[in-house]
């Protein structure tokens, strides 16, 4: 069974070339262009790995990580940050609030994929 990951970023075109990498390396893709409609997804599907930006409008992907870290069936989800945002006083918010990577933009998709091998591979 495939990896199902949930990619949550305001972008569309950003969403598509990260759907794109993902389904080409054989994983299942939900999507969310903002925070709160990913949490609407947190409904008791399989989610293995979550793909989040930081900046999007209604709800940040900090905020959003928030919600998947008090949720008992998301609690453990690896969390991958991909974003623009490189400063290290918000790095450290993320790790605080349980994001296992960061990406920063650009990226290639080598690495996210890399990243996901890292955080999946007791669980493949």
């Amino acid at each position: 069974m495939a990896l199902r990951i949930l990619v949550v970023d305001d972008s569309s075109s950003m969403r598509a070339v990260i759907r794109i990498a993902l389904t080409g390396a054989g994983y299942e893709v939900d999507e969310a262009d903002d925070g709160d409609t990913a949490v609407k997804l947190l409904d008791g599907r399989r989610i293995d790995l979550i793909v989040s930006d930081v900046n999007m409008p209604i709800m940040d992907g900090l905020t959003f990580i928030g919600h998947v870290r008090e949720h008992p069936g998301y609690r453990f989800s690896p969390v991958i940050m991909i974003t623009t945002e490189s400063a290290e006083e918000i790095r450290m918010e993320g790790k605080r609030r349980g994001v296992n990577v960061w990406i920063v933009k650009p990226f290639k998709p080598v690495k996210l994929l890399s990243a996901i091998a890292l955080l999946t591979c007791a669980r493949v």
